[in-house]
């Protein structure tokens, strides 16, 4: 008997290709998910958490282990809320942290909203976190994970209280990020030797100064990557 449907953020990346082996072996009904955030501008090319790359490695994971697979395009809440909040905190003299507003207002927000409409009753990420029920504060809470220095909740802490007990935290109880690569070469993943992506994803080259430079240029819109004939316009 399944435990539920869960909807899956899934990245490209070996953490989410086997959070979906751990849901799936768990008893969920697991559909998967990679949310299109961004574009790149120049020339088109792209890599990162929500690239082209990263959609079509999903989408190839999710075809191996029989998993449906959807793609959000989510590329206007993302430069609203994530890519002008990073522009803005520059400006303002402050080190933004866009994975925090990126968890905030997309993974936990809209991601799990699109759950609800699709009829899922849980999401699911392969965050190095953990849930569980507090008996002290009758709630489920946020803890860390238990793997050694991949922790990942620090970045977690604004998911709205309700929904906390709606995640599902699969790679939470494992010691190494070892142990998960094993995994994957056990189910023969494509992702299995797939590298970590360390810079922030919409820029890839990770050259703050050109990006930042680049959209403060008057001749770009406001609201998006597009460059307008006049001055400060929104499309």
């Amino acid at each position: 008997m399944s435990k539920g449907k869960v909807l899956l953020g899934m990245s490209g990346g070996v953490d989410s290709s086997v959070a979906a082996i751990l849901l799936k072996e768990q008893g969920y009904e697991v559909v998967g998910a990679t949310m299109k955030l961004w574009e790149a501008e120049e020339n088109k090319t792209e890599e990162g958490c929500s690239s082209l790359s990263s959609v079509y490695d999903a989408k190839k994971i999710c075809d191996y282990l029989n998993i449906t697979h959807y793609t959000f395009d989510f590329k206007k809440e993302f430069e609203k809320n994530v890519i002008q909040n990073f522009i803005e905190s520059y400006k303002n003299g402050k080190t933004p942290n866009p994975c925090i507003e990126c968890n905030k207002h997309m993974k936990f927000d809209l991601f799990y909203q699109k759950a609800i409409e699709i009829g899922c009753e849980y999401i699911a990420t392969g965050h190095y976190a953990k849930t569980e029920y507090s008996e002290k504060y009758k709630q489920y809470v946020l803890k860390k994970s238990e793997t050694e220095g991949k922790d990942q909740s620090y970045v977690l802490y604004n998911i709205p209280k309700e929904i906390i007990g709606k995640i599902l935290f699969p790679l939470g109880n494992f010691k190494t990020k070892e142990e998960i690569r094993k995994i994957a070469k056990k189910y023969n993943l494509q992702t299995a030797n797939k590298p970590d992506s360390q810079e922030i994803c919409f820029i890839p080259d990770n050259n703050y100064g050109k990006f930042l430079e680049t959209r403060l240029n008057p001749n770009h819109c406001i609201n998006c990557t597009e460059k307008m004939l006049t001055p400060r316009q929104n499309c």
